[in-house]
C-alpha cells in the first residue's frame, strides 16, 4: 500500500472509535451530572474510550484479518462500554 492510501485508511480506520467514544463520554456525563469540570471530564471520558475502542479495532483485525466485521464492530461496542461503566 503507498502513503496516500495509508493516509486515507487509518483516520477511516479510527473514526468509529472516535464517534462511539464521543458519544459514550457524552451519554454518561448527561447521565451523571457531576459538579465536575463539564468539557475536562468529557475530553479524558472520550480519549479513553478512544483509545480502548482502538485497541479493540486493532486486535480484531490482528485475529480475523478483516476490518469492518460486525463482529469488530461488538467487541469495540462491548470493550468501550465496559471502560465507561469502569470509570463512571
Amino acid at each position: 500500500m503507498d502513503w496516500l492510501p495509508l493516509l486515507w485508511h487509518v483516520p477511516g480506520f479510527a473514526a468509529p472509535a472516535l464517534a462511539v467514544g464521543f458519544a459514550l463520554a457524552g451519554a454518561g456525563a448527561w447521565r451523571t451530572r457531576k459538579t465536575r469540570p463539564f468539557l475536562r471530564t468529557l475530553l479524558v471520558q472520550t480519549t479513553i474510550n478512544f483509545l480502548v475502542g482502538l485497541g479493540a479495532l486493532m486486535l480484531c483485525l490482528a485475529l480475523t484479518g478483516h476490518d469492518g466485521r460486525m463482529i469488530t464492530y461488538l467487541a469495540m461496542v462491548s470493550a468501550m462500554a465496559l471502560a465507561q461503566a469502569l470509570r463512571g
